[in-house]
């Protein structure tokens, strides 16, 4: 095995996992399964109980008129800013230049739907309201994710939300949200999900992310919005047989972390606290503002990864599966705290970050 696989090795085989709420498993839906009483029908082709309840219950909680559930939020997204481009005629939208649209998805925005993306704001930084304010090209709708994932998990603050959604309002510009991770900035913003979502005039949310379920997503706006959707949907075949897997432990899992997500958030700050007592360590941001961000090193990859092979190995604690370049001479990883990180004791947690800073000291002596 090479470095990165032994890396990932050492991680599997370690006690204690930081990051994340435990291994991807089956046990994911068996846990769901097991909470069930009697017999429940299957949903079918979008229709039953199982579905229109679960729909029914994130439309209030986003305080949206419907919502539409669906197998993935990158079949929702395009749906999304594919009916806004429709009702305006016309075929551009707005985001930022590291939006999952842009950087996963194959282009399925531009091949699927012939939409144009224009790119806002250096890849660097938050899209903000001068921005919006400068754009020279008309465009149907804006996207925003909250919070930009690829920059750390940053975020603008409210009031500088409230001004965007304002101004692209007065100049009738849809505004459509990427709350992938929606939950998880509740506890910064002090805010309901639907105070949040209220600035928005369609709103996309992940069951498998934060909250940990098997996978499906959310897609809320208005009524007329939600029918489009749903017809789109069909179109994408996103209408399967039964969906009812993805919903029972995505309905499952948000029952039981929708309210923990303050004390995630505390948790990432004392965590980022102790990388950034580590040497040639700086967390992204350096105070985070939800329950994950990023960690740089300042030292290559390769040099990095039996390090913290030989950390998991003496301490027992594993901090990431996985390490990325960023450069020659540098690196970086994503944290995202959940249920794993109180399950850790103290001492060990303690002991994982003394071994850590003590070898990247040596690291940096050579």
């Amino acid at each position: 095995m090479n470095a990165a696989q032994l890396l990932a090795e050492a991680y599997k085989k370690s006690s204690y996992q930081v990051p994340g709420h435990g291994p991807r498993q089956i046990q994911v839906l068996q846990q769901a399964l097991a909470e069930l009483e009697g017999t429940v029908e299957s949903d079918l082709y979008g229709k039953g109980a199982v579905i229109e309840d679960f729909e029914n219950k994130l439309a209030a909680y986003l305080g949206k008129e419907k919502a539409v559930f669906f197998p993935s939020g990158t079949m929702a997204q395009q749906i999304a800013l594919r009916i806004w481009c429709d009702r305006k005629s016309l075929k551009k939208v707005a985001y930022h230049p590291l939006c999952h649209l842009e950087i996963h998805e194959e282009d399925g925005l531009k091949v699927l739907h012939q939409i144009e993306p224009i790119l806002l704001a250096d890849k660097t930084r938050l899209i903000r309201l001068e921005d919006v304010q400068r754009m020279d090209t008309e465009v149907a709708c804006l996207l925003l994710e909250l919070p930009q994932r690829e920059i750390g998990g940053e975020l603008p603050e409210f009031d500088e939300l409230v001004a965007i959604s304002r101004y692209c309002r007065e100049r009738g510009v849809k505004l459509q949200l990427d709350g992938a991770r929606l939950f998880e900035v509740l506890p910064y913003y002090q805010k309901s999900a639907a105070e949040v979502c209220a600035l928005f005039d369609s709103v996309y949310v992940s069951f498998y992310k934060g909250i940990g379920g098997l996978a499906g997503a959310i897609l809320a706006g208005d009524e007329d919005f939600a029918k489009e959707a749903t017809v789109w949907k069909r179109r994408h075949g996103g209408d399967l047989i039964s969906l009812y897997p993805y919903i029972l432990s995505a309905d499952y899992y948000f029952e039981r972390r929708k309210d923990r997500f303050p004390v995630y958030f505390e948790q990432a700050r004392g965590l980022a606290s102790l990388y950034n007592g580590c040497s040639g360590v700086k967390t992204r941001p350096a105070v985070p503002v939800s329950n994950m961000f990023h960690v740089h090193l300042a030292f290559p990859k390769e040099q990095l990864e039996p390090v913290f092979t030989s950390v998991y190995e003496e301490t027992g604690v594993g901090l990431t599966h996985a390490i990325r370049a960023v450069d020659e001479q540098s690196s970086y990883y994503e944290v995202s705290v959940g249920d794993n990180y109180g399950k850790i004791p103290k001492a060990a947690l303690q002991q994982a970050f003394r071994t850590l800073d003590e070898k990247l000291q040596r690291l940096a002596s050579r």
